[in-house]
């Protein structure tokens, strides 16, 4: 892999560009402007110097401001001086869609200029026949490191390392230490530990930078390095490798195969990117949405969110089903029918409330078996608590409304029914679901909002039921 003078990185780092986005945040139209001209006039060199000083991220960012026909000028424009790196920066649609109107050679020799963390997160959603050929055109070392990266499981650690990484024996010297990290090329231009491995690549311990450039050229590795602690297998999830970062705040840490052999090193870069990832996870599936971004066709989309709405429906018949059983007192009471839905509604809002915290919790490890009732009983109080609040704001309106102070009472009372009700559904189903093996990030809102939505109306429509027909009997 060919590496950058660090010196350069160091002056274009100095240079910061302060047109590229608006006080908004977004990408300022005056850059977009100037690239639409460049990409009309078909000018390389004024392209290339708009871009020229962009960072990976920012080029991303105006790549997604661009429409599709530009972004594949841009490309064709910039040749082999278009930078690879941008393409992690972009929604998967996006990339997929520069990568494929690209020749595959030029994609080779674009990925070989990248970490292989990065390489990786471009060639993944690939075709397998674009990625076997592009594979084949890389240099052998890399091809081997590419290729069993691409063989770990999706969303794991090892697809998410960085293959390169500095090693030595136990028995060299600091001071041959030095020398290679400043003579070999083919180091990593950033990293923070040198890895202890034996002949077989097990991993021994390990020696931060600060604490190496401190000692005497004379002492040796082994009587420096201490032990490798939260080393991470490369199967384990991106989640749980992201929770040992935040844990023990980490900047990295070794990655092992199967047989406890150093294969690579995630950084906290990279981890930054995982944490994002989940959390935009989590609240899209809390949505039903799924796995979609903004530049997905619209066919795409409707695909993704039907399954969860045909769910949707079918609960929903569920809930007609359980007012029908009261059609007679509701045609007696016409209040009823504009009072019931207050009741389901506050139930459901209360439930995702509960439901939010309960996800996120689970999904950080927050809550376990040793918690776990205490956070249901502090649930269930919150629950009854503002039950009875909402009971007594709804009961007294519901009462001055309709004049019917008994009317007023029921609703009070069922409001507070409900609400113990969501506050306990919002908790439980969710651990229920993550105990099954299911996803309660995506499967949890259909079923809380049931739960609320049934026993809403029928503690209310049943409480009227008994009370108006004691009443008149």
């Amino acid at each position: 892999m060919q590496h950058t003078d660090p010196s350069q990185n160091i002056d274009s780092e100095k240079h910061i560009r302060d047109d590229v986005y608006d006080e908004d945040g977004s990408v300022s139209e005056a850059l977009v402007t100037r690239i639409e001209v460049a990409l009309e006039a078909r000018d390389a060199d004024l392209l290339r110097d708009e871009v020229r000083d962009l960072h990976p991220s920012e080029l991303g960012h105006l790549l997604e401001a661009l429409d599709a026909t530009e972004r594949q000028s841009l490309v064709e424009l910039l040749g082999e001086e278009f930078d690879f790196e941008a393409l992690t920066e972009v929604d998967e649609a996006i990339r997929l869609e520069i990568v494929d109107a690209m020749p595959n050679e030029q994609i080779a020799e674009g990925v070989q200029e990248l970490d292989s963390d990065d390489a990786v997160y471009i060639l993944e959603d690939m075709d397998q026949q674009d990625q076997d050929e592009i594979l084949a055109k890389l240099p052998f070392t890399e091809r081997i490191r590419l290729r069993r990266a691409l063989e770990y499981p999706e969303d794991s650690a090892g697809r998410r390392m960085q293959t390169e990484f500095v090693a030595v024996p136990p028995f060299w010297t600091i001071g041959q230490t030095i020398d290679y990290m400043r003579e070999d090329n083919d180091l990593p231009d950033r990293f923070s530990q040198v890895f202890v491995i034996d002949p077989a690549f097990h991993l021994l311990g390990t020696i931060d930078l600060d604490r190496l450039l401190r000692v005497q050229r004379v002492v040796r590795v082994e009587d420096l390095m201490v032990e490798a602690r939260h080393a991470i297998p490369a199967t384990m999830d991106q989640e749980e490798a992201a929770q040992i970062f935040e844990q023990y705040n980490l900047l990295s840490t070794a990655v092992l195969d199967e047989n406890e052999r150093l294969v690579g090193v995630l950084t906290i870069d990279d981890v930054v990117d995982v944490i994002q990832e989940e959390a935009e996870e989590d609240i899209m599936r809390l949505g039903g949405v799924g796995d979609e971004e903004l530049s997905d066709s619209f066919m795409t989309i409707a695909r993704s969110r039907s399954p969860w709405l045909f769910v949707n429906l079918f609960t929903a018949f569920l809930s007609a089903s359980v007012i029908g059983l009261f059609d007679g007192t509701i045609q007696q009471m016409v209040a009823l029918a504009v009072l019931m839905p207050i009741v389901a509604s506050m139930g459901g809002n209360a439930a995702t409330q509960t439901m939010t915290v309960t996800v996120r919790a689970i999904a950080t490890r927050n809550i376990d078996i040793h918690n776990a009732a205490r956070v249901i009983r502090r649930e269930a109080l919150i629950g009854l608590l503002n039950g009875m609040m909402f009971a007594i704001m709804i009961g007294t309106v519901a009462g001055y409304w309709f004049d019917n102070w008994h009317l007023g009472g029921i609703i009070g009372s069922a409001m507070i029914i409900n609400m113990l009700a969501a506050a306990l559904g919002g908790i439980l189903i969710p651990l229920l679901l993550h105990r099954l093996g299911a996803d309660p990030a995506i499967a949890s809102a259909v079923f809380v909002t049931t739960v609320t939505d049934v026993i809403g109306f029928f503690a209310f429509l049943g409480l009227a039921t008994w009370w108006f027909g004691f009443s008149f009997s």
